[in-house]
């Protein structure tokens, strides 16, 4: 399937990075003898050269081997180059090389900060921080030959005269993560620089069914219209576009046939937010109700234009807080569904409770007529197109992470059931689980794709992964997911924030700009001067210390109960002031200076 960039705009494949005192080069070391890319570290000027220049004792240079410029950012002062450092080839996309990256650079561009009010300096350093959070960013993959962002199917129907254009200008905005970071090449007309990248998961396997060698991979593509992190990103924009919305495509190889099968995820489509204040389970809020509905409109307009016909299955409980949501989404369903947009509510917890996942099977009656009406898509061996995806079944829960992936799972178990009985390699009444060897790849398969996508939105893998990753639920699954739920606490409470800012930075949904009300950079002192999350931490624990000792000698005595409790409260409040006063951006959670893009 002929999906690559031509030669006059392949991407470099292989690069070298000078950084010299004053300047940044990168030269293509791929034989090529393209020119040389020369930025400035005064004012982040870009030009193309032919040569790298001419050293000396002055202009001594480091060399680094990179695999890729990423793009630029542009702070109060100075720019910042984002290049690749480090990736590694993870398999391959319809043949074509695909790498994840493993280790990403800043490099600053900020000379000029030099000459910069005090004050602008300090807020430049307060955001350059964010950068380095940037940095840790996971997920990251790029090919330099296949445009990444789109479905086999898309591809395939991509035009000749798209399929010669440079990657970046091929690739759907919505899925390039480092869409606002490449503007700045862009402008500069640095095609052959451009490296299109995504933010997902990328995982495959072959197995041999018989004498046939199947081919399985599995791809997510993280949206990056409302990007962010799991509290800090709920519901919907007034645009319709939602938190943690995700593309997953499993794609099926074998005998020459090509066969791919999408899904998609993301928060329910309106607005609503749970505000972080140190609960377990912050309460839903709706926010705007009376715009809901034209809210959830333009987002399922949006996946129609995309998809085709829709299928919204909606997992989360009916009673209590998550009641509350289902109960809206529901109404507002009622003012939009049709012959092409359907609506179908499913208790996860009611029907499944924690351990009886094998109950998704009532889930699959209900929805089998839907996914066989719309089907997958399919080449043959000669490339011809035999059967197209018509629809598509959009799947939510609350964090569209642990319900949904284990859902999702089920449904893409059956649909490549449905692919590998019409190419001829499954009988009529055999499935995947008939091959031991297949069936535990395939859940190992589900269940590294949940991690993967669990972890960029809320920083840990997937709850419920074990049934995915083994059929059924474990001990060890479940004390695992005690772990993950804690972890998951303290990040959203003490960590998410700062992440969410360097998220909203590194896409442009807040472009930095220097602010006539600039208030100074607070200095730190007194308790704030030593507040952290250990020191904290400690304060807790001691003041348990202290309340259990006076327990144990209280007996019958009420004096002694009244200075358990008073020593018991009296310690967990100073601690949580500590971590409230060591992480002020539980409540606020922007950075001073910044304006919306656009």
């Amino acid at each position: 399937m002929e999906a690559a960039t031509d030669s006059p705009n392949r991407l470099h494949s292989r690069l070298r990075l000078w950084e010299f005192p004053d300047q940044y080069v990168i030269e293509p070391a791929d034989g090529s003898g393209a020119p040389c890319l020369e930025i400035s570290r005064v004012d982040a000027s870009m030009k193309l050269i032919d040569q790298v220049g001419e050293c000396d004792s002055l202009r001594v240079p480091k060399i680094h081997p990179i695999s890729g410029v990423v793009g630029m950012l542009k702070l109060l002062a100075g720019s910042y180059l984002v290049v690749v450092t480090e990736s590694e080839r993870v398999g391959s996309f319809l043949g074509h090389p695909i790498f994840k990256i493993k280790s990403l650079k800043v490099l600053p561009c900020d000379h000029s900060l030099k000459n910069s009010p005090e004050e602008q300096k300090k807020m430049e350093t307060e955001f350059s921080r964010l950068l380095s959070v940037a940095e840790k960013t996971t997920g990251l993959f790029f090919s330099y030959e296949v445009n990444l962002t789109l479905s086999t199917q898309r591809l395939h129907d991509l035009g000749a005269e798209s399929k010669s254009l440079p990657l970046w200008r091929q690739a759907e905005p919505r899925f390039l993560w480092n869409n606002y970071m490449l503007e700045v090449l862009i402008d500069n007309k640095l095609d052959q620089f451009l490296l299109p990248v995504v933010q997902g998961s990328f995982n495959s396997f072959e197995t041999a069914i018989g004498k046939d060698i199947v081919d399985i991979t599995l791809i997510a593509r993280r949206c990056t219209r409302r990007n962010g992190t799991r509290m800090w990103r709920r519901g919907a924009d007034a645009d319709g576009y939602v938190a943690n919305f995700v593309e997953t495509e499993q794609i099926v190889q074998m005998n020459g046939y090509t066969s791919s099968f999408v899904q998609v995820r993301g928060s329910m489509p309106f607005m609503w937010e749970q505000i972080v204040d140190l609960t377990y389970k912050p309460k839903f809020e709706i926010v705007k109700p009376e715009e809901a509905t034209g809210i959830a409109e333009r987002h399922f307009l949006d996946l129609r234009k995309k998809y085709g016909s829709v299928l919204a299955v909606d997992l989360v409980n009916k009673h209590g807080g998550e009641g509350r949501l289902s109960e809206k989404f529901a109404s507002v369903m009622q003012h939009i569904t049709g012959d092409e947009i359907r609506y179908l509510h499913f208790d996860f917890h009611q029907i499944c409770g924690h351990i009886h996942f094998e109950r998704l099977s009532i889930l699959y009656e209900q929805i089998e007529g839907f996914l066989e009406q719309n089907g997958y898509f399919l080449l043959n061996e000669k490339g011809d197109k035999m059967k197209e995806q018509l629809g598509v079944v959009r799947t939510n829960c609350i964090d569209c992470l642990d319900r949904t992936n284990v859902t999702q799972s089920m449904i893409g178990r059956k649909m490549l059931e449905l692919q590998l009985r019409r190419i001829g390699v499954f009988g009529a009444e055999e499935t995947i689980s008939s091959h031991p060897n297949f069936d535990e790849r395939y859940k190992i398969l589900w269940a590294n794709h949940g991690d993967d996508v669990s972890i960029q939105y809320s920083g840990t893998p997937a709850l419920k992964g074990d049934f995915v990753r083994y059929g059924h639920r474990t001990a060890q699954g479940v004390l695992k997911d005690g772990w993950s739920s804690l972890r998951r606490y303290y990040l959203n409470n003490f960590a998410d924030g700062t992440k969410q800012d360097a998220i909203d930075l590194l896409q442009g949904h807040y472009i930095v700009a220097v602010n006539r009300d600039m208030a100074p950079v607070p200095q730190k002192g007194g308790l704030e001067a030593v507040a952290n999350f250990p020191v904290a931490l400690a304060v807790v624990l001691l003041s348990f210390w202290f309340a259990t000792i006076s327990l144990k000698q209280a007996g019958s005595d009420y004096k002694h109960k009244h200075l358990f409790f008073t020593l018991l409260w009296t310690g967990i409040c100073v601690g949580v002031a500590a971590l409230v006063r060591a992480n002020g951006r539980i409540f606020c959670n922007r950075p001073r200076l910044h304006k919306p893009r656009g």
